[in-house]
Formats: C-alpha cells, structure tokens, sequence
C-alpha cells in the first residue's frame, strides 16, 4: 500500500474511535477523489436514530452533495470495517471505483455486529424469510416501470 493510502486508512480508523467516544458504533469511512479526501463520516446509527447512518452510507451521502452527483465514479472508499450488504450496496450503487477495509465482517460479528444472517436471507424464498413478506398491487405499481421504460428524457442509474 502507498503511504498516502494508509494515511486515507487512518483517518477511517481515527473516526471510528472518535465514534466510539462519542456514543456512535465503531465504524468510520473516508472517500477520496483525486488524491484528497472529499468526504469522511462515522457511524451514527445511535446518534441519529436511523438504522441506515451506517458510516458507508453517511459519507457517500455526505460525498455525493459536495460533488452535487448521485454517481462517484473516480473515488475510492476507505472504511474501518469490512462492509455490511447495505453498505457494500451503497458502494455499487454509487459506483466507487474501490474499496479498501480495515477490520474483516468476522471481526465485527465477533463483538456483536453480526450480518450474516441478513446474507443468508438473501438467499432465502420471500415466503420463508424471518420479515414477514408480501407482495400486492402489482398491476398498479407496474405502471410506474412502464412510464419509466418510455421516458425518453430520463437520467439512468
């Protein structure tokens, strides 16, 4: 890794002590474009009272305003922690380019942090899953995909 690297790691490891100090998860992430650092979040779950302020997701929220775009193609992610599958998907979806980790999901489960089973119900019919899951109204619901594929002048993602 090059030294400049590191320092990006560093600074995601130093938030997610700061994080931990200051009552949020142990988590921290930094997005870099271009050799600087544009964006840098922690965990704030606790904090905000939102399951979804994941530090992933905070500071790709936090990048995509300073750039005023929904896309990071060019950046790399710097997280403390190996991604969650909500995380991991925030990242495809914003289309980073990479992502470094510091600690392994294995690390996080062992002190409580256990996604796993969210894994295994991705695999796992709609019927069976442990949210209980139904599906109506699709025939209404489809006119808006309909509108969607006929748009001429939309904006892909």
């Amino acid at each position: 890794m090059k030294d400049l690297q590191k320092e990006y790691m560093r600074r995601a490891i130093e938030l997610s002590k700061e994080s931990v100090a200051n009552g949020g998860g142990p988590f921290g992430a930094v997005i870099v474009k271009d050799g600087k650092i544009i964006a840098e979040s922690s965990n704030s779950v606790t904090i905000d009272n939102d399951p979804t302020a994941h530090a992933e997701v905070n500071t790709i929220r936090k990048a995509c305003k300073a750039l005023n775009t929904f896309e990071l193609v060019g950046c790399e992610i710097y997280s403390s922690c190996e991604p969650c599958p909500m995380c991991l998907g925030a990242i495809y979806w914003s289309r980073l380019d990479e992502l470094y980790f510091a600690n392994t999901k294995k690390d996080a489960a062992d002190i409580g942090f256990d996604d796993s089973f969210i894994y295994d119900e991705l695999n796992v019919s709609v019927e069976k899953r442990r949210v209980k899951t139904s599906q109506f109204m699709r025939e209404e619901a489809i006119v808006a995909f309909q509108n969607w594929e006929e748009k001429v002048d939309k904006t892909e993602y």
